[in-house]
């Protein structure tokens, strides 16, 4: 009796030679696709965002500041007696000029141009700070059209608004105490205020790759599980290829860095100083109280299943995500006691949700060793007697410490939307369906698979760098 493989109506299908009606691709993909779930650090931490057919490739969303917030500047203020208040203030503080010469020549540029406008206005102390203040027209007029260097400085300016939104951000008791909105016996046009939004955006990509493999590959090789290990291994250079574009993203995106040690800027990261550039509790309370202050949230969902509904919420700290270099240094960190700072997973893991290379906590964070985290090599203070840190081509690597707020990015990744995939595989096995005239004896088959990859960073101040040097 010859072979028989039927299928759920009971229909025998055919066997023949070539072995293409018989590979059933769908369960190695399905396998791949699980163990890809559990390499991923960054995309489960995302608010999942799908974008619709027919509405292009760019996802948009509003942000509305908060009354009470530097950030919201407007020209609609009116004060407790009736005044309109139109004067606004821009500060650009350099705190040093004395690590980058061309962050020099820039700040000079801004000062000599200020100066041109309004006499008087650029201060310097010492070797730094340089203070450079100035109306809203003269910001425009005297800086902004400089350069394009002077552009990529913009993150630098603080806004000082005197109407429009009360106090703002100040939390002296003077200045609040001079801007609350009192009222007399007979109203009037008084304390009018203002809002702003702002648009961020992110653009969807296509990424996709393939290989292509032989009939005699699949019938002769030593792994009979060949083609198996092959989509294995597609999925989870897909993953990690995603992973490391979105890592990049958020590290480019962070709105809060910190400089360990007496650092400054990655040119000032130094292990020969009287301050090595070194991570400490210090550091780790600094960034906590900075984050308390943006209202960054002490808790995340995650993605912890296979659709996007399924999440589980990591309660009592933010998740810091460090290399696997750093991971000497975190486990050696003392408290402001002397007392050993780094509590381990295990002596907590039954109490609630481990994080995929959750290792265990510090103060508040709960620390993730990723093992592709990425860093920036060879960027820090050149190296003259290096006491045992990492480097390249004779100046230190700095190594990044990123926390992740809840609520910061939306991204779509790689898990599944209920009957919908975020990515497509597509598999011609060796056979006919191949054949023609580049390949005529159908003798070789592929495997190809793309997906699209966008993020968007909603809330920046939640992101958050600290930058140090990591031990040998």
């Amino acid at each position: 009796m010859s072979q028989l493989y039927n299928d759920p109506n009971g229909t025998p299908s055919s066997i023949d030679g070539a072995g293409s009606s018989q590979m059933n691709t769908f369960f190695w993909q399905r396998k791949a696709l699980i163990e890809a779930q559990k390499e991923m650090y960054f995309t489960p931490l995302a608010d999942v965002t799908s974008m619709p057919k027919h509405y292009g490739k760019e996802i948009k969303v509003f942000h509305y500041i908060p009354l009470l917030d530097d950030r919201n500047v407007n020209d609609q203020g009116i004060d407790a007696s009736g005044v309109t208040i139109a004067s606004t203030d821009y500060f650009i503080t350099f705190d040093d000029l004395t690590y980058s010469n061309a962050l020099e020549a820039t700040a000079d540029a801004i000062v000599a141009a200020v100066n041109a406008i309004e006499a008087g206005v650029a201060v310097k102390s010492g070797a730094g700070p340089w203070i450079v203040t100035m109306g809203q027209a003269d910001l425009v007029a005297g800086t902004l059209t400089e350069t394009n260097a002077v552009l990529a400085l913009l993150p630098l300016i603080r806004v000082v608004q005197g109407s429009g939104n009360l106090y703002g951000s100040s939390k002296d008791i003077g200045t609040i105490d001079g801007k609350l909105p009192t009222l007399t016996e007979t109203g009037g046009r008084v304390n009018r205020v203002g809002f702003t939004r702002i648009q961020r955006s992110g653009t969807l990509q296509k990424f996709g790759f393939f290989t292509e493999f032989t009939q005699e590959s699949l019938d002769f090789d030593s792994d009979e599980e060949l083609y198996s290990h092959l989509s294995r291994e597609m999925v989870l250079g897909a993953t990690q290829l995603s992973e490391a574009v979105l890592q990049k993203e958020l590290l480019a995106a962070a709105g809060v860095i910190i400089y360990a040690g007496d650092a400054t800027s990655n040119i000032t990261v130094d292990g020969e100083s009287a301050d090595p550039a070194v991570v400490d509790y210090a550091d780790l309370m600094r960034l906590a109280r900075i984050l308390n202050d943006n209202r960054t949230p002490k808790q995340t969902k995650v993605i912890a299943g296979s659709r996007m509904i399924d999440t589980k919420t990591i309660n009592s700290g933010r998740v810091l995500f460090i290399g696997s270099a750093l991971e000497s240094t975190v486990k050696a960190m003392t408290d402001l006691f002397s007392n050993q700072a780094f509590i381990p997973v295990h002596q907590y893991a039954n109490a609630g949700t481990v994080l995929n290379g959750e290792i265990g906590t510090i103060d508040q964070f709960r620390i993730v060793v990723v093992p592709e985290m990425l860093h920036w090599e060879g960027v820090g203070a050149l190296e003259s007697a290096n006491p045992g840190y990492e480097c390249t081509g004779g100046s230190y690597d700095v190594f990044p410490m990123l926390c992740v707020g809840d609520g910061s990015f939306t991204t779509i990744g790689f898990q599944t939307g209920g009957k919908m995939m975020k990515f497509k595989i597509q598999t011609k096995m060796p056979g006919k369906e191949v054949a023609d005239r580049t390949d005529p004896y159908g003798e070789i088959g592929f495997s190809s698979i793309k997906w699209y990859y966008g993020s968007l960073i909603q809330r920046p101040e939640r992101l958050a760098v600290i930058k140090t040097l990591a031990a040998v």
